[in-house]
């Protein structure tokens, strides 16, 4: 397909066998090296792939984010939302006034609310029950896609139960599907750097597994471009595609570019200044060809990539454009540009502008309308 490119004959062979086979972390992080016309052929490739895996849809999704505190005992140097307990302007929301931003969400056509907050010193597992409880008692119809799995391993920590006590319980409660962020990058060096203290990999990846057991299928993220090289990042997508094989409980991947400006281990000189748009670019098609029909929806996250460039994304192998959010503060603390509420017509005008269909989906992805 490529021979008229003149290009890396190695590159080549990789790129045509993708189609048929999956490829190797070593092939991987040679595509991730890729550069110039080798770039271009690999993009091309992973937005076939994505064609013939999932077609032309684009989806999206009508969300609202609930960061109910940003009060944290964490200590995570990629972080610019939380504060102290004891520090000047700290907030904290109760069960009553989560509810209430749930009702208006809904009432303004959101079907998924995202609740996710720092980790606060006064809270555990059974304060999370009662959150879920209250809001499907409240809303019943609405889906509660919440607490990452660092909240899930705090939780069930401070309350004397097991991962999966506590994630029965809060599936019981109401919890129907979370995210799978806390991930960062899967690397115990890397983690101990950036953000020591957090559950470490085998941890991560015992929470999620459990997740999937139980019947609470999460999405998987990756964030990166602070301290991690090429290999790190391919070493991360070998661990998701590792568990998909065995739980297939992954509903989407969705690269998060380390927003840099305000960061802790950007301002301490020890981070790079997040990543280029050329790894970007190589990270969303690595992935689509890494993962294959294992994980078939891969994420743009607009917030963290600004529209313009969400839309170049989309053609370099992803199908998924996020969701018109609201509220969120975590990515826009730490120096994102974007991530106030967006509405559907505006994900409309971007996806048709790249000759794609908008479709409306839910969270899992098992209902999806077509515009």
């Amino acid at each position: 397909m490529f021979k008229e490119l003149n290009i890396d004959p190695e590159v080549q062979k990789i790129l045509e066998e993708s189609i048929q086979r999956e490829i190797s972390t070593e092939e991987a992080e040679k595509l991730m090296k890729t550069g110039g016309k080798e770039l271009q052929a690999l993009i091309i490739t992973a937005d076939l792939f994505r064609e013939n895996l999932v077609g032309d849809n684009v989806t999206f999704i009508q969300n609202w984010n609930i960061n109910f505190t940003d009060m944290c005992t964490g200590s995570c140097g990629f972080c610019a939302f939380k504060k102290d307990p004891d520090e000047e302007g700290t907030y904290f929301l109760g069960i009553d006034e989560i509810v209430e931003r749930t009702k208006s969400a809904v009432g303004g056509g959101a079907i998924e609310v995202c609740i996710q907050g720092g980790l606060h010193p006064d809270i555990d597992a059974y304060f999370y029950e009662d959150m879920l409880l209250k809001v499907k008692e409240e809303v019943p119809d609405v889906h509660i896609h919440a607490f990452s799995p660092m909240e899930v391993f705090y939780g069930a920590s401070r309350s004397d139960l097991s991962i999966k006590e506590t994630l029965k319980m809060l599936k019981k409660a109401g919890l129907g599907s979370m995210p799978g962020t806390a991930a960062e990058i899967l690397n115990d060096d890397i983690r101990n750097i950036i953000c020591p203290g957090k559950l470490q990999t085998a941890q991560w990846i015992d929470v999620v597994e459990t997740a999937h057991k139980v019947g609470v299928p999460t999405t998987c993220t990756m964030m990166y471009g602070h301290i991690d090289d090429l290999s790190h990042r391919v070493e991360h997508l070998q661990i998701l595609r590792d568990i998909q094989k065995k739980t297939g409980g992954f509903t989407e991947f969705v690269p998060l570019s380390f927003m840099h400006k305000n960061a802790p281990i950007f301002k301490k000189g020890i981070s790079n200044a997040g990543t280029t748009g050329a790894e970007d670019l190589k990270l969303y098609a690595v992935s689509r060809l890494m993962f294959r029909d294992l994980i078939k929806n891969i994420q743009v996250s607009w917030v963290k990539l600004g529209f313009k460039f969400a839309q170049i994304c989309l053609m370099a192998g992803a199908n998924d454009l996020g969701g018109t959010l609201g509220e969120e503060n975590i990515s826009r603390t730490a120096g994102a540009t974007h991530g106030v509420y967006t509405p559907p017509s505006e994900l409309e005008r971007l996806i048709r502008d790249i000759g794609r269909f908008p479709a409306l989906r839910n969270t899992l992805y098992t209902e999806i309308e077509v515009f």
